[in-house]
């Protein structure tokens, strides 16, 4: 059985503005991409700070391809994330804790 992977993304100068733009031009929330579990963000220092789980790299991969970049692109984001992928080890979610975004 594959494990799922935690991917953590730092990308430097996106504003919140801009997460928003690319996120409504997206809509992962409305239109879930294949393998998404779980989704995250900040703002610190200066750049977006993203917390994902995905069933699998491979699961992420097309979403960034097909999906996100072209969004980036069209809101002016220059540069390149740090991105890594770690196995998941464990998952908690408080009991009570449903919905989506907020």
């Amino acid at each position: 059985m594959k494990k799922a992977v935690v991917m953590t993304m730092r990308w430097d100068g996106v504003t919140p503005e801009q997460y928003e733009m690319i996120r409504n031009m997206v809509r992962w929330e409305e239109n879930t991409p294949d393998g998404a579990c779980l989704h995250v963000a900040s703002f610190e220092g200066g750049a977006l700070h993203v917390t994902d789980v995905w069933e699998s790299q491979a699961a992420f991969e097309p979403f960034f391809g097909d999906r996100l970049a072209v969004a980036v692109k069209e809101a002016g984001i220059e540069g390149e994330p740090r991105t890594d992928f770690r196995p998941l080890h464990r998952r908690f979610i408080a009991p009570g804790v449903t919905g989506a975004a907020g």
